[in-house]
């Protein structure tokens, strides 16, 4: 029995001109089916382009990507592009909804490209906006706009949610909110997610910790007894 998740000496070599830049090297690291996992590290150091590796959007140069026993770095382009339309719910620093459909027009769009989708009202409702159904982007605040964007995600029925920076546009107390949604998607829907934060706080909630430092991880924790994200300050 492998890990839902697992990176195997990961690279990825970024090259300008006579410069190489090693974004990711020899990344190592596995997370578990259900995990509620916080990807931390500074700005620069690989975070995203380990979010990208994984989330079918680049490819790796060495070493060996699995999700769910397939080898997604085997894939080639035409695979890949399966793979991030079925198997993949991004959510974003920035909602990027479409402006001139409602909340739930937003969704349904997602359900409609998947194999197995969820109902986008009853996801709506899950992400607590069964009132704001009919609204536009621009009627809802941007914390209801992140939940919009966290149910599109959630409607195709993914197998694993990476969210990137997904409180960087939120004031403190809607970030929060948003944290606590993902972690109660985590446990209720047994979803695997994956938040990437420079945010150390944020770590305390996690189920696993995995630091990256200049393209390569430098700890990895299990966190037997997540803190509710009420009681972390940061």
């Amino acid at each position: 029995m492998g890990h839902f998740v697992s990176f195997d000496q990961v690279s990825k070599i970024y090259r300008m001109g006579e410069v190489t830049i090693k974004a990711a090297d020899k990344i190592s690291f596995e997370i578990d089916k259900g995990e509620f996992c916080v990807i931390v590290g500074p700005s620069g150091a690989g975070k995203t382009t380990v979010l990208n590796m994984l989330g079918g959007m680049d490819t790796c140069d060495e070493g060996t990507i699995l999700l769910d026993g397939s080898r997604i770095s085997d894939y080639n382009q035409k695979e890949l592009t399966r793979y991030r339309r079925y198997d993949v719910g991004f959510v974003f620093q920035f909602y990027n909804l479409v402006q001139n459909l409602t909340a739930l027009e937003n969704v349904e769009l997602a359900s409609e490209i998947c194999e197995n989708p969820l109902d986008a009202s009853e996801t709506l409702a899950h992400v607590g906006l069964s009132e704001r159904m009919d609204n536009f982007p621009a009627q809802l605040s941007g914390g209801e706009q992140q939940r919009v964007s966290i149910a599109r995600a959630l409607a195709k029925n993914p197998k694993i949610l990476l969210c990137d920076e997904p409180t960087g546009a939120l004031d403190y107390n809607t970030g929060k909110t948003i944290l606590k949604l993902l972690q109660d998607t985590c446990r209720s829907m047994g979803k695997t997610v994956i938040v990437i934060t420079h945010n150390q706080a944020i770590t305390a909630m996690a189920d696993r910790v995995i630091h990256i430092k200049s393209g390569t991880v430098t700890d990895m924790a299990l966190n037997p007894n997540p803190t509710p994200v009420e009681r972390i300050e940061w």
